[in-house]
């Protein structure tokens, strides 16, 4: 069974950093687009970072120049290192595994929370 298991989540103040892994088991995460969302209370769940299986990063306006997609295939896992947050980037942030084909998510992990606040 495919599992997505995100950590690192937590909170942090206003200007801080944190780092979210999402350890992958069974699939290959080099034949996967793997992607970070979020989820805000209210709001849908939105994409903020993809690592494409060609080796390509596309971040969200909202936090390019601040955030960091990136993979080690040895370890299964993808990160996101979080610097400079804010208190709107406070919501789930969800580990995804898209079809490079079709870009539809194939698998979700199970979320982790990220509260930004003094």
């Amino acid at each position: 069974q495919v599992q997505l298991v995100e950590s690192g989540g937590g909170l942090a103040q206003p200007g801080g950093s944190l780092r979210l892994s999402c350890a992958a088991s069974i699939i290959r995460i080099n034949d996967y687009v793997m992607g970070w969302y979020r989820q805000a209370p209210g709001k849908q769940r939105e994409s903020v970072a993809l690592y494409t299986n060609g080796g390509a990063v596309v971040y969200a306006d909202s936090v390019k120049g601040r955030w960091t997609i990136s993979r080690d295939t040895a370890k299964s896992t993808v990160y996101l290192q979080m610097n400079s947050l804010k208190p709107e980037d406070t919501a789930v942030y969800y580990c995804s595994a898209n079809n490079p084909r079709t870009s539809r998510v194939d698998f979700w992990g199970q979320g982790t929370q990220v509260t930004v606040s003094s």
